[in-house]
């Protein structure tokens, strides 16, 4: 896929940050329509009526996607009202709750692991029998985590869901494959600490400094386009899960103790 031109493009979590990014790329790449969902209706209609200026049909729903019936509801929305969607960006995610798990309200991991697992579940059920059916190329792009690669203290209900949406995701591609429909691509993203805000107070790991947003959207826009498997960004967290891998036990904690993973979310803050 050359560019997004002519496609129709769908993104979850778009009100800000990444997903903003996610949407305005599209929008530069002349997409057919961009369709926005968030939880927060008033940063949606911003950013909506923002993009609108582009001149590129624009068309935005407050959706929380861990709810099954609301997601259903949008869906067929979509489908009425543009199509097929050919791009779909699974970007909607939370982190809540600090400390230690048994410290957590259990509303907050259930929520996160809601958000960050179940909520791309149902929605990629919900378009991609339509991208199989198209029978051009398509790609749905699911943002996950490093933190799904490597076990994190202080963050053990993120870390959760995010191991989960790496599983999904990379299934869901291999399954895809086996079933002959190449033409639907899966793109599984895992970066470290981006500074979207989520993690003000995480701290910094040796040799790897927080991500800019930007640069996030490039490489992962860049792989989409490719329908490349897996970003994996930066480099260091390739080699923490290689020597994770290789490691014993004892070894890797020590290891990645003295990096400074497994203390990064010592003072946390977030939003």
């Amino acid at each position: 896929m050359e560019s997004v031109q002519g496609k129709n493009v769908l993104v979850t979590g778009a009100a800000m940050g990444l997903g903003k990014l996610f949407a305005t790329q599209a929008v530069k790449e002349r997409a057919a329509s961009v369709t926005l969902w968030d939880a927060n209706e008033t940063a949606l209609k911003e950013t909506a009526t923002e993009l609108e200026a582009s001149g590129v049909t624009i068309h935005y729903d407050t959706v929380d996607v861990t709810a099954q019936d609301r997601v259903a509801e949008a869906a067929a929305q979509v489908r009425s009202t543009v199509g097929t969607i050919h791009v779909l960006f699974n970007n909607a995610g939370i982190v809540r709750g600090n400390g230690y798990f048994w410290e957590n309200d259990p509303r907050d991991f259930m929520l996160t692991v809601e958000v960050n697992s179940i909520g791309p579940m149902l929605v990629a059920r919900e378009f991609l029998p339509g991208m199989i059916e198209a029978g051009t190329d398509c790609r749905l792009v699911n943002i996950a985590s490093s933190a799904g690669l490597n076990a994190i203290p202080r963050m053990a209900a993120y870390a959760a869901s995010k191991w989960a949406a790496i599983g999904f995701s990379d299934s869901v591609r291999l399954e895809l494959e086996q079933a002959g429909h190449e033409r639907v691509k899966v793109t599984t993203v895992c970066p470290t600490y981006i500074n979207t805000g989520m993690f003000d107070g995480a701290k910094g790991i040796l040799f790897t400094p927080m991500l800019e947003q930007e640069d996030v959207v490039a490489e992962t826009w860049k792989a989409m386009l490719q329908g490349s498997p897996f970003v994996v960004i930066p480099w260091t967290s390739k080699m923490n899960k290689v020597l994770s891998a290789v490691l014993p036990i004892r070894l890797r904690d020590f290891y990645l103790r003295r990096v400074g993973v497994y203390n990064s979310m010592d003072e946390f803050k977030g939003h």
